[in-house]
């Protein structure tokens, strides 16, 4: 496989196609074991979600929906991972746009749902009497439907369009173009994903770090135990951060270069397979989803631990003593954990 990459533009004024080389080397191990970790820890959040939680609030409900668009990337990323030990992409046009469709839509869907968790706990904690507070569990799930459309409407574009770039051994599935592309459509298209890529980024950013940061000045004020809502937003924050700050950044990189140097192979290039490899790091959520979920959801604790075989338990704790009953100490652990879930959630 080829490390290198033509660094003048073709008679045509364009960069010429690129293949993978950095990525193709580096991601299919860390994917593979992405897709394998978070298939078994998103098949054990599904199964929690579903058949142990017998509350399910509205945090419950907006996180459950980040669990859906991970399950999207976890059908996605194996076609990723063919196409990176190959170094082409076999599957056709239409597989490579419902491929890119998917993964985009799981960034934003993500993004999203972590942000209206992080408000929900802000209003819950900062602005006890909002009616915001008093939404039902149907118009939290008319919430989460209006999130999607929110998130899918702008990605239905990507559906339209070839992101195929080269032929046979060379052929490549990629929503990264060259300056000289020959449809404007798709520079456009490129342009509206970065602004959007960064824009989802950076206000979201805000909002988290602010909700919490008022969500642990209120509860210290009031001398109330801090501690589990601190882990709860700073599991969204670290998980936010980690995911998403790289490929913000690169794509900031790109998207400089396009405007300032655009005809600057070398550095397109060496920005590319940098943000392509960054975004590597947008599938690491897939292993840190579900511990998410164990900071921000006290009832999911209290599920997990006890599914576990008793000498896993360890010796007391809260939930040391769920395996013993039926549905009454189901029922007596959701009762124990409401009101932490009340002023946490």
């Amino acid at each position: 496989m080829s490390v290198t990459a033509p660094t003048a533009v073709d008679a045509g004024g364009r960069c010429p196609p690129i293949g993978i080389p950095l990525e193709g080397i580096i991601l299919p191990p860390i994917l593979t074991v992405y897709v394998i970790l978070g298939l078994l820890g998103n098949v054990v959040a599904f199964w929690i979600f579903c058949w142990k939680l017998k509350s399910w609030k509205c945090t419950v409900q907006f996180l459950f929906n980040i669990l859906i668009a991970d399950f999207f990337v976890l059908v996605s990323l194996p076609l990723r991972v063919d196409a990176l030990l190959r170094g082409y992409w076999v599957f056709g046009d239409g597989m490579c746009r419902i491929n890119l469709f998917l993964m985009f839509t799981n960034r934003s869907a993500s993004i999203g749902f972590m942000t209206v968790v992080v408000i929900y706990r802000y209003f819950k904690v900062v602005h006890p009497h909002h009616r915001f507070n008093r939404m039902t569990k149907r118009q939290a799930w008319y919430a989460a439907a209006f999130l999607w459309l929110l998130v899918i409407a702008p990605r239905v574009p990507m559906l339209a369009f070839s992101h195929i770039k080269g032929e046979g051994n060379q052929t490549q599935c990629f929503f990264f173009t060259s300056y000289g592309e020959a449809s404007w459509a798709i520079l456009v298209l490129v342009r509206m994903h970065r602004i959007l890529s960064v824009l989802e980024f950076l206000v979201p950013l805000a909002m988290l770090l602010f909700c919490s940061a008022r969500i642990f000045c209120v509860l210290k004020r009031r001398q109330i135990d801090t501690a589990e809502s601190v882990r709860a937003c700073a599991a969204i924050v670290v998980v936010f951060a980690v995911c998403f700050l790289p490929g913000t950044v690169t794509t900031l990189g790109l998207w400089v270069i396009g405007a300032q140097r655009p005809i600057d192979c070398a550095s397109f290039y060496v920005f590319t397979q940098i943000t392509a490899a960054s975004l590597g790091l947008n599938f690491v959520k897939l292993v840190l989803d579900p511990a998410m979920y164990y900071f921000c959801i006290p009832m999911f604790q209290n599920a997990l631990v006890s599914a576990l075989p008793k000498a896993l338990r360890g010796g007391g704790g809260c939930c040391g003593g769920a395996g013993h009953g039926g549905e009454g100490d189901g029922e007596e652990a959701a009762a124990g954990t409401q009101s932490t879930a009340q002023h946490e959630l």
